[in-house]
């Protein structure tokens, strides 16, 4: 490993911090080097002498527009960093290499494509949002090992181990999403418990409206933080109870026998959401990997055999490819992984 991987592996692990909790933006992490030492990392809000003639690791280009504050570019060139090591290039078209431009014309040296591979993995929500107009998303199911996404007598199929993980994965996503199916049979909460951590936006795919104000995702303690997708014709008076419960209620339109997928996650997109945790049943799974929804599959498979659930998938799929196919122990549960997209 060179001494460029080295310092960005260091500028990825500290982006990597804040999984979950910086959509509508990207992750970013920065280190600061001089004479072969850090002075600075993170994030600063103001930029000191340490950094004259330093050079500066970033996962992503700096950008250039003015947001929530100044422009980045701005920043490091008062700060006297004489070089620029960056993973990326930034694909936000309000970005998308002004950033190397502006520090180039600086005269500032600038370095990209470092671990480029792994900073793009890193930001892969912010780059579907961006680059195709909806968030990336991960497809999670629990089965037996005969396909079956119940068994008798067992609300869980895992146990604590990949539990423990998939609230993991609540945490470092923006939203989590399930069917009304899901709602009506487990009433779930969808909160992070198992570890520390924060509350994903949940969303419920339900056509004809028939989640209940009762329901867990609705009287939990912030039912602003619920998201109920509905048909356009929808009931309006089941419609009126959830608003009034204080959930956030919006159309699509239908598309089979439910609901548009792709449209519901243009709207989540539009309203800064990066990534997309998927924890419906069999319906919501088969339906994601139809439309070539899903971006990247979990599946945690318990030693059971002679589930009397449904099926893991309901009906035919088309054919795909997995890639980078990847599998673990989780106490007595294996967790399979592969990317689709």
């Amino acid at each position: 490993m060179n001494e460029h991987e080295k310092w960005m592996r260091r500028a990825l692990r500290l982006a990597a911090r804040g999984a979950g909790r910086t959509s509508p933006n990207p992750l970013v992490g920065a280190v600061v080097v001089k004479d072969g030492a850090v002075v600075a990392e993170g994030h600063h809000e103001r930029a000191g002498d340490a950094g004259r003639g330093a050079t500066l690791y970033l996962n992503l280009e700096p950008c250039t527009h003015q947001g929530r504050t100044p422009p980045c570019v701005d920043a490091v060139l008062a700060s006297g960093i004489r070089r620029v090591v960056a993973a990326m290039r930034d694909p936000d078209p309000r970005v998308d290499g002004r950033g190397f431009r502006a520090l180039r014309a600086a005269g500032v040296e600038v370095e990209t494509g470092v671990l480029e591979s792994q900073a793009r993995r890193l930001n892969e929500g912010f780059i579907s949002r961006v680059e195709r107009g909806r968030p990336f998303v991960t497809l999670k199911l629990a089965t037996t090992l005969d396909a079956r996404a119940g068994a008798p007598g067992r609300r869980y199929l895992s146990g604590k181990s990949a539990l423990k993980e998939v609230h993991r994965l609540r945490d470092r996503c923006d939203a989590v999403m399930v069917g009304v199916g899901t709602v009506l049979s487990d009433d779930p909460e969808l909160t992070v418990r198992e570890v520390r951590g924060r509350d994903p936006l949940r969303v419920v795919l339900d056509a004809d409206c028939r989640t209940p104000p009762t329901a867990k995702v609705v009287r939990g303690a912030d039912p602003q933080h619920t998201i109920v997708f509905v048909a356009r014709d929808a009931d309006q008076r089941r419609v009126k109870r959830l608003r009034d419960a204080g959930v956030l209620v919006a159309t699509l339109p239908r598309a089979g026998d439910g609901l548009d997928a792709a449209a519901g996650l243009r709207w989540l997109a539009e309203h800064g959401v990066n990534t997309v945790l998927s924890e419906g049943g069999p319906h919501v799974a088969a339906s994601l990997l139809r439309e070539r929804l899903a971006d990247r599959l979990v599946l945690i498979v318990s030693a059971l055999i002679g589930g009397d659930g449904p099926a893991a998938f309901d009906g035919a799929l088309p054919l795909t490819e997995a890639r980078a196919f990847r599998a673990r122990r989780l106490g007595t549960d294996v967790l399979l992984e592969a990317d689709l997209s």
